[in-house]
Formats: structure tokens, C-alpha cells, sequence
């Protein structure tokens, strides 16, 4: 990062008519037509641009394209349109492309995806629109909800860009799983788990959002060379460092960065009341607005909905005795946008901006329009707590707290996002979520607003306040260490690159470099030949050498399967034996899948036989199935064609050994 080219497309040029001008006027609004345009340019005029800045400087053209979200998602149809110019036809196109390209979604909402009617989408890829040579009800299929749930009339950018790409993620642990529920549709017959989307969870880059103030106490402890190598590489071994920092100089530091955004923040608040239409001579009381001195919350973020930005406010007596305590008080720093056409956001901004207006309480909370990074860069390192109380599980990652944790700001938050994995008591707090609550937001929203007060009055500010021997807050400095020294080498911008290098880019280049014009051709006849036998593949036997009233723990039972393959052959497959726990409802869970053997050849039926052993190494209710997958070496998961062949109820019941 640093040493690659970003290039910058701008449609605001002299040749263009003024409606091509247009297409990049804004980021947000302008209807549906003028996003699928911007999508578009971004997707097929990226293509076309990295082509062209290749040829001009001899720069190696890419091998693997990613695609964050669907926004530039018709890069794909770009290269499938170069490939065919190149004398491929669009299925064997379409196999070279996936090969080499990575897909992450970033929203756990549907609402957050781009759908386009297919009507439009239509009119814009025609015969002679800008891809003249792709049939268009190729394009559509790509894209349409063509599942049980979906939208059958509507287009969708993320739908589009699992079936371009070969390998996809979401960008936590948590948005992993949801993601995979979420798209569970376009694999039809897989449970969720092994739905072919992994999770890589974001990072941030320290050296931009690392304070000048707390670099400089870490290279003063480790030296320079090593300090700013552990905002790039993310060395656990140079973060541990920070437990040989005396608590006394984490303590000033932490206060020096608290001192240093509160002047931000008057001057910007004296800014934003003069832009109000307020006089200087009414702005004197400006000058007593948060206290150095004082435990400080930041909470700064986009404001949709889902994030809940006035959570805070639902019991305001209980927040105004916590902001005005005579000897634990707190101290609240907000800042936001709201999506221009988030009518519901801008609401919770006025309701908020009402509360912070209150000459009770105008000196313990603020609102700071205009949010952007410089303000960020304050913010970050200059509160003690970083708030966030999401809708579990709404946020897919949320790296606001992620930029406060490396400037030693402890986090207060919802188990949602980058939070739900790396979160220990050692070093934030959790707010307790009222999954039982049903679906009633009122009740939801109290009981969960009553846990954030509760841990902001019986924990966090008597962590904060109470002070040991030497007159330093004891377990809070413990806290701050931890948070720098765990959560800094997790966070960093270079882990999650890392991360996609080893786990994405590097098997799609592989693949990329294994995908020539032949074996594209013959990947695509193969699927085509194995959707079109797949009916007649089945599941007709299964024994096994042992009974769930002799098996036990250790035991190897032997399983014996046979199969029909509908004119496939056995190198066209995979039989596998999955086993694992059993639930309540008889559903194996954490299963783990062996691959059986073909035997002989098939008898008079055409049928094969297929044996194996199956290890019962785990103790508890214990069951096993078995199942038919397409087998390919070109392919990424065995879920990746959405077909598989398992038993029938009837055979089911009597041949899975269960063992309790």
C-alpha cells in the first residue's frame, strides 16, 4: 500500500455531452438510472482505464480483481467482453473471470445492497448499448434474485458479484456467518455454514490514525525503526512492549490527548454556534465545555438507524445525573453525518442536537457537525471510552472502534462486528443484548439502554475515578495497556492485507494462472454436463458395520454406499460421509466431511459402490449422513455449483447412526 497506482475516474471532462458529465456529480442521490451509471463507469471504464495506464507504462497487468460490494461489479462483464473479442464463447468467459476474481460484501442489510429493475439494466446492456456483443439475458442472469425469497424483477449488484467471483467474504467473523445465511439462497440445499463465503475482518492504517503524541511514547520505549514498524506489520512481540511503559507516563498521556480535544472541541463548537446565527458576546459559557479532567465518551459514525445514535437518551434523567455526578461525572463528545436521503437519520441528529443545546447539561455533551477525518484524528485519541450500540448483528465490521483502541481509548460496545470476536473483559465492556425480547424495538431498545447506564455507573466510571496508592486509576492504566498491547497487532491495516493475500488474492492468482483458454473451455462443458445429469444422481443404500447400541468413542465403523450417478462417473463427483454433533432437533452440527472410495465397477444398474471408515471421536450425541457433491480440481468449494445429492427421509432415518 503506498506503492500502487490509484487511479481516478472523472466523467467532468470537456468531450463529454453534459449528461455524461453528470454521471459523477455526487456520491449519493440522483435515482436509480445515475447509480447504475456511476456503477458502470466505475466497473466497466476501471477495466478499461487499468488496460490503458498498463500499456502506457509497462506496468504487469493485474491477475486477480476485487470487488468491494457490487459497486464495481461490471468489471467482470468487461472482461468477459474482452475474452469473447478473444474467441471465447461467454460460458467459457465467464469460468476465466471467476477464477481471478474476489468478491466482499460489506452490509449485513439487504437494504444496503443496490437493486436495479431488470427493465433498466436491459435498456443499458442491449444490442447496442455499451456491451453490444453480450446477449443481455446473459448479463440479467447474473444478477437477478433467481431464488425462493429473491425479487425475480429486480437486479442485484451482490448477487451479480458471488456468481462473477469464485471466492467471497465478509468483513468480520460475525458478517461472515450472516453474509452466508443472508445469500444461503444461490446454494440451494447447503446449510449455511458451508455456504462458500469466508470472513477476513477490517483493519485500519495506524499510521494515519495513530496520535503523534502516543507514537512518540512508543518509539521512546522501543526505539523509532521498531515503533514504526509495528503500526505497518502488526508484531505482537513489539506491541508487549507497552507493559515496560510506566503507569504514570500512560496516565498523562492519556490526560495530554483529553486536554488536547477539548480545545478542538470548543473551538469547532464556538465555529458551529457562529455558522447557528449566535454573537460572540453569547458564547462565553463555550469556554467551560468539557473538563481534561473529566471521563470522556466518543461516539462518531455515519447515523443510520441501526446505530442507534440516540440510545442515550432513552432514560434522560438517568443521563443527565450521569453527566452531572458531583464526584464520577462523564462527559460526551458526538459526531455524525447522515446519508443525504436519511430523512430517519437527520431526525436523530435534531433530537440529539435538542439534548446537547440544554444549558443544564451543554457543558458534558456536545455535537460537532461536519465530521471528517481531521476531526476524527482528535476525536480518536482524545476520549476514554468509544461507544457503540448497534442493532446486533447490523454492523458488519465498525472500524471507529478499532482507530480509538490504538490510541488506548477502551471500548464500550454492542457484540456486533470486529468486536464480537476480539472482545475480553481484559480490556472493554460488552453491553448485554435483548435477543429475547422478541421483535418489539421499544422494549428492545429499554432494556438495552438500561445496560449501557448500568455499566457506565457501576463499573466503567468507578474504574475511571477510584484511584490506588499512587493516586492513579490502577486497573484503568491496566486496562489501557491491554487494549495497546492485544488489540494493537489485530487491528492494523497490515493484518487484514495480509489475510487477503494468503487466504483470497494468492489462491486466485493460482487459479487465474491454471484458468487458460482450454481448460476454461472444458470447465465450462463439465458443469454444463454435470446440472444437466444431476437429477438422476442419487443416494440409494447405506450401510454400516456397527449399531448405535455397540458403537463407542474410538470406534472406526466401516460405511458401505451405493450410488447412482446419472451418466456421470466417479472422477465427475465426490461421495463423502459427514459427521458431527447432533442437536436437539436431530441436525448435525460442527460437522466434518470424509471422502469415501469407489469399489469395483458399476453393476447391472449402473450403480456404484463406494466404502470408507468414519472415526466416532467425539462423545455426546453423535450422528452422520452421506451426500454427492460435484468433484472438479478447478474448483473452489464443493458448494460452488449449489447441487448435492443426499438420502431420501425414508433412508435417512434408517441408515444414520446416532449415538447418544
Amino acid at each position: 500500500m503506498g506503492r500502487i497506482p490509484l487511479l481516478l475516474l472523472d466523467s467532468d471532462i470537456e468531450e463529454n455531452d453534459l449528461g455524461e458529465r453528470g454521471v459523477t456529480d455526487r456520491l449519493y442521490g440522483g435515482g436509480s438510472e445515475h447509480r447504475l451509471l456511476q456503477e458502470m463507469l466505475l466497473g466497466i471504464g476501471g477495466v478499461r482505464a487499468v488496460r490503458t495506464y498498463c500499456e502506457l507504462t509497462g506496468h504487469v497487468a493485474p491477475e486477480v480483481f476485487h470487488t468491494n460490494e457490487g459497486h464495481a461489479g461490471f468489471l467482470g462483464l468487461e472482461r468477459i467482453a474482452e475474452l469473447r473479442s478473444q474467441g471465447l464463447d461467454f460460458d467459457a468467459a465467464l469460468e476465466a473471470v471467476r477464477a481471478g476474481t474476489v468478491f466482499t460484501t460489506h452490509t449485513p442489510v439487504p437494504a444496503g445492497i443496490d437493486r436495479f429493475d431488470r427493465e433498466l439494466v436491459a435498456r443499458h446492456f442491449g444490442p447496442h448499448a455499451e456491451l453490444p456483443n453480450m446477449e443481455v439475458d446473459r448479463i440479467l442472469r447474473l444478477g437477478m434474485e433467481s431464488y425462493p425469497g429473491g425479487e425475480p424483477n429486480l437486479f442485484n449488484m451482490a448477487v451479480m458479484g458471488l456468481r462473477l467471483a469464485q471466492r467471497a467474504n465478509g468483513v468480520s467473523v460475525l458478517h461472515g456467518q450472516v453474509s452466508r445465511e443472508m445469500f444461503a439462497g444461490l446454494w440451494p440445499g447447503f446449510d449455511s455454514e458451508e455456504v462458500p463465503i469466508t470472513s477476513v475482518t477490517n483493519g485500519v492504517h495506524a499510521p494515519t490514525w495513530v496520535a503523534p503524541e502516543v507514537y512518540r511514547l512508543g518509539a521512546r520505549q522501543i526505539g523509532a525503526q521498531r515503533a514504526e514498524e509495528a503500526l505497518s506489520v502488526g508484531d505482537s512481540d513489539r506491541w508487549d512492549s507497552v507493559a515496560d511503559i510506566a503507569d504514570q507516563d500512560i496516565w498523562e498521556l492519556r490526560r495530554s490527548l483529553r486536554e488536547l480535544l477539548v480545545l478542538e472541541v470548543r473551538e469547532r463548537l464556538r465555529a458551529s454556534w457562529r455558522q447557528r446565527g449566535a454573537g460572540a458576546a453569547e458564547l462565553g459559557w463555550i469556554d467551560g465545555v468539557l473538563d481534561p479532567d473529566v471521563l470522556t465518551i466518543g461516539f462518531a459514525r455515519r447515523v443510520p438507524s441501526y446505530k442507534r445514535l440516540t440510545l442515550m437518551l432513552r432514560d434522560r434523567d438517568r443521563l443527565m445525573s450521569l453527566l452531572l455526578h458531583p464526584e464520577r461525572p462523564v462527559q460526551i463528545v458526538v459526531a455524525g453525518k447522515a446519508h443525504p436521503a436519511d430523512d430517519g437519520g437527520k431526525r436523530l441528529i435534531q433530537e440529539l442536537v435538542r439534548f446537547a443545546d440544554d444549558p443544564r447539561v451543554r457543558h458534558r455533551i456536545v455535537f460537532l457537525p461536519d465530521y471528517g477525518m481531521a476531526m476524527a484524528q482528535k476525536l480518536y485519541p482524545g476520549c476514554d471510552i468509544w461507544l457503540n450500540n448497534p442493532l446486533r448483528p447490523l454492523e458488519a465490521c465498525g472500524t471507529s472502534g478499532m482507530k480509538a483502541a490504538l490510541n488506548g481509548c477502551l471500548n464500550l460496545s454492542v457484540l456486533d462486528g470486529w468486536w464480537d470476536e476480539w472482545f475480553q473483559p481484559d480490556f472493554g465492556w460488552s453491553i448485554p443484548t435483548a435477543d429475547g425480547a422478541g421483535t418489539d424495538p421499544e422494549r428492545r431498545d429499554a432494556i438495552e439502554a438500561a445496560a449501557l447506564y448500568d455499566l457506565l455507573e457501576q463499573r466503567i466510571t468507578t474504574s475511571f475515578y477510584d484511584r490506588g496508592r499512587g493516586g492513579l486509576p490502577d486497573r484503568w492504566i491496566d486496562m489501557v495497556r491491554r487494549t495497546l498491547s492485544l488489540l494493537g497487532p489485530k487491528v492494523l491495516a497490515g493484518r487484514m492485507v495480509r489475510e487477503y493475500v494468503e487466504r483470497l488474492y494468492t489462491p486466485a492468482a493460482h487459479a487465474h494462472r491454471a484458468m487458460d483458454a482450454e481448460s476454461a473451455r472444458a470447465l465450462a462443458g463439465w458443469k454444463a454436463r454435470v446440472r444437466a445429469a444431476w437429477h438422476a444422481v442419487t443416494v440409494d443404500h447405506v450401510e454400516t458395520s456397527v449399531t448405535a447400541t455397540t458403537a463407542q468413542l474410538g470406534t472406526t465403523l466401516g460405511l458401505r454406499v451405493r450410488v447412482g450417478l446419472g451418466g456421470l462417473k466417479p472422477e465427475d463427483v465426490e461421495v463423502q460421509a459427514v459427521s458431527g454433533r447432533v442437536d436437539e432437533e436431530d441436525r448435525i452440527t460442527d460437522a466434518a466431511a470424509v471422502a469415501l472410495k469407489p469399489v469395483g465397477v458399476p453393476d447391472g444398474d449402473g450403480r456404484w459402490v463406494y466404502e470408507g471408515p468414519l472415526t466416532l471421536d467425539r462423545t455426546g450425541p453423535f450422528g452422520y449422513t452421506v451426500r454427492i457433491l460435484p468433484g472438479h480440481r478447478l474448483l473452489a468449494s464443493g458448494a460452488e455449483l449449489g447441487l448435492v445429492a443426499v438420502p431420501s427421509e425414508e433412508l435417512a432415518g434408517a441408515a444414520g447412526l446416532l449415538m447418544r
